[in-house]
């Protein structure tokens, strides 16, 4: 009578030994917090910066336009990527396996 197989067994003998190696770079969540909050500083950066323009603390216009302008194109950009990732789940919730 034959000894019967181990699949595991097998397969090791078949496949080379490789080693997993975890990825050392920052993981996604760290990115987008990271992000949101430089975001969230040019924002706040743009309304010190009116609210300074406004009450006389600085003349500096173009200053405040460019800051101003800067947080906006963050702000459009952060919502943008948000938007994409949240059609990519789902996209991934509608697959069907």
């Amino acid at each position: 009578m034959a000894t019967p197989i181990d699949p595991i067994k097998a397969v090791k003998q078949v496949l080379p030994e490789t080693n997993v190696q975890k990825k050392t770079g920052p993981d996604f969540k760290s990115i987008l917090e990271s992000t949101i909050k430089k975001v969230n500083s040019t924002t706040k950066n743009a309304e010190q910066a009116a609210a300074d323009f406004a009450t006389g603390k600085t003349s500096d216009i173009h200053s405040v336009i460019i800051a101003a302008e800067k947080a906006d194109i963050m702000l459009q950009l952060t919502t943008e990527v948000r938007n994409k990732i949240v059609e990519s789940y789902r996209e991934i919730m509608r697959m069907q396996i």
